[in-house]
């Protein structure tokens, strides 16, 4: 008995040299479809050949999309110059998040502190919505009403689009 604990068990063949050089290909080539992927994510969708920010159709669901390349880089940049102004950045988004997240791993529960967490990140997203929806009444003020009327054609295009899904 004492000879069984002394000796480990194999019950399986050591992997050899192939096997594992092949496990090491599959993982470097998993990391790199999953590093697309994430890249293809985080960059707005790529390859529809927009140079505008990341994300920005998304942001401003189908009016943003509605609007033509130019209008919707101008709004772009507006709302980039007005956040380098002094609204509240990334930063304090982060720090918001931060502390929600360490209140919501305190225990016992605090539901006032997490409900004021959430009063605090709710009205950092109103204000950014308030924002670019003010840029882009002034950006539709200033158009002709030929590029108006092409705008709520997009617009009523798009909005059929996403009913229909």
């Amino acid at each position: 008995m004492a000879q069984d604990q002394e000796q480990p068990k194999r019950d399986k063949a050591p992997m050899g040299k192939w096997m594992r050089g092949l496990l090491v290909v599959s993982l470097a080539l998993n990391l790199l479809v999953a590093g697309a992927v994430a890249g293809h994510l985080i960059s707005g969708g790529g390859g529809h050949g927009r140079h505008h920010a990341p994300g920005i159709d998304a942001a401003g669901g189908p009016m943003t999309r509605a609007l033509d390349e130019r209008d919707r880089r101008a709004i772009a940049r507006q709302l980039r110059e007005a956040y380098r102004d002094g609204r509240p950045g990334r930063a304090e988004q982060r720090a918001a998040f931060d502390a929600l997240i360490a209140d919501l791993r305190k225990t016992p529960f605090d539901r006032m502190a997490i409900e004021g967490h959430m009063a605090r990140i709710r009205g950092m997203l109103v204000a950014r919505l308030e924002l670019g929806q003010g840029l882009l009444v002034d950006r539709l003020e200033g158009m002709e009403p030929q590029e108006r009327a092409a705008f709520a054609d997009r617009l009523e295009a798009g909005w059929q689009r996403g009913r229909d899904r």
